[in-house]
């Protein structure tokens, strides 16, 4: 195939036009990205041809690429009716770059830890064209280089030869479709192993490296080979089905579910599909278990994933053990005078509880294992500093938890004693291993865990075996709202009927509440009625029916309208929270126009483009997977925070999170982060903001339940603006979720 070169003469440019659909290969340095979609990889760029002239447009599979690379681009030549001439990429390889300015450029774009614009122009300065040269065969030799002392030319040597080792695997990697950035991820893991563990084991991919699904691994394995019906297919498709199962909320999935689901992922014969679960269960891989259905009445066949079995069976155990326990470290309250003690309680706080409330500071006290729920402006708050003052006024030791930082500091701004996330309680170690646990349990006589909603089942799990025999648990929550992110539904499960675990459920509105819009519409949805738009000071709504205008007005809110009304921070005090991440007015949509209105791009600044995102100085930012390996004791899914610097030199970001930590995350792990300007309304759960604006749509149709418009409403302190249709508030409102998720912690509680 020959190499195509940009035409330099009006006659090249035609015959080029002429022929819009013949293979080519386009040799250009990538100058910027202008748009890139993460999701498909179509990537717009401008390239520079080194010919001179204005720099070219191209188009397609891009991603990954970094402005300063050198590509050679294999595809075809075209023309875009309003941008014109532009080159279409199939596919591209980087290439080392020949001339000064070229290597200039490499060397300056940040693609080499610890070489920036300035060295980079000291290097060049000093070896001229022979500068990558040196770098690949004497890289002692860049002492040379004035002010370039042995450390940093160490530091730059292992770079380069990193970059080399990844680069020949890339080379291997992107003959079968996989992307740079997923390409840098197997290599880290790998190392020299890398080529091998995808040409023999695909399938290991998806278990091993985050990022990569099972779709991923099976596109692959095809290009290397691996038969369709291959039982090494089959079987990682199997666990597939119910890892997906289990992102959806799902413990287990009924056994002819899973094997309908896999025949429509797999598209391969039902007999094969049960022989191979046959072999799985036989080897351990998955657990078949028999459960009542309440609504067949009968028993069906549970497959479970080990770790999710496990967990279900080890946290209802736990309850039980608790919950039975003869120790008792709060034993001073089994024959307490409660007239006195409300009484002296009701003169240290400056105000008597309700009999509900009572019931709950009673229950919390003398019943090992309880649950306190209830919804916004019922006097759960005033109920947990009551049961913790109490408590600590018999010299009782408190531990105080929360599922996310931002829960943790308002449970610490409520009792005025230190709370924790669960995971920092814990002291989770890489690999999710807890500090704490059965045989090394915490140092308490009581825990409180606020916004325990949103406790999944394997974290529900670590916490219950770190709580001491005799010591009280007290689960606090709203049960109306949406389940937890992760697999289970524990504070639903553990209230069902027949649970043995008591609990107190507070419903009356205290009157300071009902002077609240925002508390007095979160009960309304919740009652399935329309939730009141007009007269209030704190709720609502810019009426609006179509998607891409609900979007422009939110960031009109959010930039604009709130800060001049009310004084709040757009970063920092408003969150926008929408249904569903996709569509015109979804969280991912609303993410760019956010970052546009609140962090534009500055010269004066650095930024980092990984894949479809651009992250500044000032970006709201979320983590999107759990890190054991970051942080004083990990970072974890939905941890918030502030890029605070970012150093393209070292090829790091900073990010300082929620939980008031400095976190450094280098350019390759970018994909651990996305922006948070707008985040989805489960994301949000456990979390509370002092502002809440909240986009919805007729384009979030089957997303519009009840539960979902009730959390979103309840994250607000003081303000909620809805902006939308008043259709599709309507339908939240009217739908009820239906879905139970399937889970048998309740069965396992009640059958006991």
């Amino acid at each position: 195939m020959p190499v195509f070169r940009a035409p330099t003469s009006t006659l090249e440019l035609c015959r080029a036009m002429s022929e819009p659909f013949r293979a080519a290969v386009l040799d250009a340095v990538l100058e910027r990205i202008t748009f890139a979609n993460e999701e498909t990889g179509y990537t717009v760029a401008r390239v520079d041809t080194g010919r001179g002239g204005e720099l070219l447009t191209v188009v397609g599979a891009l991603l990954g690429a970094q402005p300063g690379e050198s590509l050679r681009m294999r595809g075809r030549w075209g023309s875009h009716p309003q941008y014109g001439k532009q080159f279409h990429v199939d596919d591209y390889t980087t290439v080392l770059p020949a001339t000064v300015q070229g290597i200039r450029r490499y060397l300056g774009s940040g693609l080499i830890k610890g070489i920036g614009p300035v060295l980079a122009d000291r290097i060049v300065e000093y070896f001229g064209v022979d500068a990558l040269e040196v770098i690949e065969n004497e890289p002692k030799r860049l002492i040379e280089v004035p002010k370039l002392g042995p450390k940093r030319t160490k530091l730059i040597a292992d770079a380069w030869e990193e970059q080399k080792a990844i680069k020949e695997v890339m080379v291997f990697l992107q003959g079968v479709g996989v992307s740079t950035s997923l390409a840098v991820r197997i290599y880290k893991h790998y190392n020299d192993k890398s080529i091998d563990v995808v040409r023999t084991e695909p399938y290991r991919l998806a278990s091993d490296v985050w990022g990569i699904g099972f779709r991923t691994a099976d596109t692959i394995a095809k290009a290397v080979g691996i038969p369709h019906d291959s039982p090494q297919r089959v079987k990682a498709g199997l666990q597939f089905t119910l890892s997906e199962a289990t992102g959806n909320g799902n413990c287990y999935l009924p056994e002819h579910e899973l094997i309908a689901n896999s025949v429509k992922i797999l598209q391969v014969d039902t007999g094969l599909i049960i022989d191979c679960l046959a072999e799985l269960v036989t080897e351990e891989g998955v657990v078949r278990e028999e459960l009542p259905d309440e609504l067949l009445g009968e028993k069906i066949a549970a497959i479970y994933l080990v770790p999710m079995h496990r967990a279900e069976i080890s946290l209802a155990n736990q309850l039980l053990r608790l919950l039975h326990a003869d120790a008792d470290r709060l034993s001073a309250f089994a024959d307490v005078d409660w007239d006195r003690a409300l009484a002296w309680l009701r003169g240290k706080t400056g105000a008597a509880l309700a009999p509900a409330q009572e019931q709950a500071v009673k229950l919390a006290l003398t019943k090992k294992v309880a649950v306190l729920t209830g919804g916004p402006g019922c006097g759960k708050s005033f109920a947990v500093r009551s049961i913790v003052t109490l408590a600590i006024a018999k010299g009782a030791r408190v531990v105080l938890a929360a599922p996310t930082g931002r829960a943790a500091k308002r449970l610490t701004e409520l009792t005025g004693q230190d709370a924790a996330t669960v995971h920092r309680l814990l002291e989770l170690r890489p690999g999710g291993d807890a500090a704490y646990d059965r045989d090394r349990p915490l140092n308490a006589d009581l825990v409180v865990v606020d916004e325990s909603s949103m406790l999944d089942l394997l974290l529900a799990n670590k916490l219950a075996k770190a709580v001491a025999l005799g010591a009280h648990l007290l689960l606090v929550g709203d049960a109306d709202q949406l389940p937890s992110v992760g697999a289970g539904e524990v504070l639903r499960d553990i209230l069902a009927d027949g649970s043995p675990v008591p609990s107190v459920r507070l419903t009356e509105i205290f009157r300071q509440a009902q002077e609240s819009g925002v508390v007095t519409n979160a009960h309304r949805i919740n009652s399935g009625e329309q939730p009141l738009t007009k007269g209030l000071t704190d709720f609502f709504l810019f009426a609006v029916d179509e998607a891409e205008p609900t979007a422009e007005l939110t960031v009109d809110v959010v930039a604009n309208r709130i800060p001049a009304r009310f004084g709040l921070n757009p970063r920092r005090d408003v969150q926008v929270l929408a249904p569903m991440h996709r569509g015109p007015a979804g969280a991912g949509a609303l993410n760019s126009l956010l970052q546009e209105a609140l962090t534009p791009s500055r010269p004066d600044l650095p930024e980092r483009r990984f894949g479809g995102r651009v992250f500044r100085i000032g970006d709201k930012v979320t983590q999107i997977r759990n890190n054991y390996d970051k942080g004083a004791n990990g970072v974890f899914n939905g941890t918030l925070g502030i890029v605070t610097a970012l150093d393209l030199d070292e090829q790091r970001l900073t990010v300082h999170t929620d939980e008031d930590e400095d976190i450094d995350y280098e350019f390759s792990e970018l994909d651990e982060l996305t922006h948070a300007y707008a985040v989805t309304i489960h994301r949000s759960q456990g979390s509370e903001y002092p502002a809440v604006v909240i986009p919805i749509t007729t384009s979030a149709w089957m997303m519009l339940q009840r539960n979902l418009l009730y959390t979103a409403v309840t994250r607000a302190k003081k303000l909620v603006v809805l902006v939308g249709s008043r259709r599709a508030i309507g339908q939240a409102v009217r739908t009820v979720s239906t879905g139970r998720r399937h889970t048998a912690l309740d069965h396992r509680l009640g059958a006991a």
